[in-house]
């Protein structure tokens, strides 16, 4: 239920962004412009988000013929954690890393790319699917996509800004409040991502996730495969979409610039630290 109230004010919040950076650009023209913009931005966000990023990641579905075993472990999780079964796709990259996306569990999907199947066991792989099955569990999926749909709307209204704003002879734009609207613009991103998206929620989904695999171990293990090899091996479609990182199990995104500003994941370390205090015999 809390995540719905967080969908909906985010939702409200950036209607009320974009009416009113519509109306100080363009008037009252540009307030109704951009209104209508954020209300078809809000209708696809809801709709068609999980769509968006899984095309965007160019995820191909998969299924038990093409993907044997894969699809019969995040089957057999999913009837352990007693969810409906997720749509699964692959993603073509060799960076490791996962995410779960969807409006609900009954319209989810989970995504993996290639380099995760190749860089890990299958009881890790199966700590790492549990864990996003539980973000599914938990209805996390919801606000996380939308955040991300959300952001990139953003970056569009600072083409709005632009296009209002108008140009000078030198092609730079010629309204103050536009440049500052564009320079404000993906910090704003960046902040919308860090306010919705919780970084106690992995703690949780790897807690869930230890509990549906009962391999805290595991999942502990693969976090650190993934932290290490993810470090050298770029994931090319987060770099270009930062705001979709916080959906991943892992941060992929390089340091520095304003790709921090979307970093929500908490520190590796202590995600392992807390996952080996899970594991039987520890004290």
């Amino acid at each position: 239920m809390f995540n719905w109230v967080k969908t909906a004010i985010l939702m409200a919040a950036i209607t009320a962004l974009f009416g009113a950076v519509g109306g100080a650009m363009g008037g009252k023209n540009g307030m109704l412009l951009a209104l209508g913009f954020a209300a078809v931005s809000n209708f696809f966000a809801y709709w068609f988000s999980d769509k968006m990023v899984l095309r965007m990641y160019n995820a191909q579905e998969v299924d038990e013929s093409s993907a044997p075993q894969f699809y019969r472990m995040v089957r057999e999780l999913a009837e352990r954690a007693q969810l409906p079964m997720p749509r699964v796709y692959l993603i073509e990259e060799d960076a490791p890393n996962a995410f779960a996306t969807g409006r609900n569990p009954e319209h989810a999907a989970v995504a993996a790319t290639t380099g995760i199947l190749r860089v890990l066991s299958a009881s890790e792989l199966r700590g790492v699917m549990a864990h996003e099955l539980t973000h599914v569990k938990h209805r996390d999926i919801l606000i996380s996509t939308i955040s991300a749909t959300m952001a990139g709307a953003i970056s569009a209204l600072a083409n709005f800004a632009l296009f209002f704003g108008g140009r000078n002879s030198e092609g730079r734009g010629s309204n103050p409040i536009a440049s500052i609207a564009i320079a404000l613009l993906a910090p704003l991103a960046g902040a919308l991502i860090q306010m919705a998206i919780s970084r106690a929620r992995e703690f949780e989904a790897d807690r869930g996730g230890a509990e549906i695999s009962g391999d805290p171990h595991a999942l502990a293990s693969a976090l650190d495969k993934i932290h290490r090899f993810a470090q050298g091996i770029p994931l090319e479609t987060a770099e270009r979409h930062p705001e979709t990182a916080q959906m991943m199990i892992m941060n992929p995104l390089s340091a520095g610039g304003l790709r921090g500003l979307f970093s929500t994941h908490p520190s590796t370390e202590e995600r392992i630290r807390r996952l080996m205090a899970m594991s039987p015999g520890t004290a």
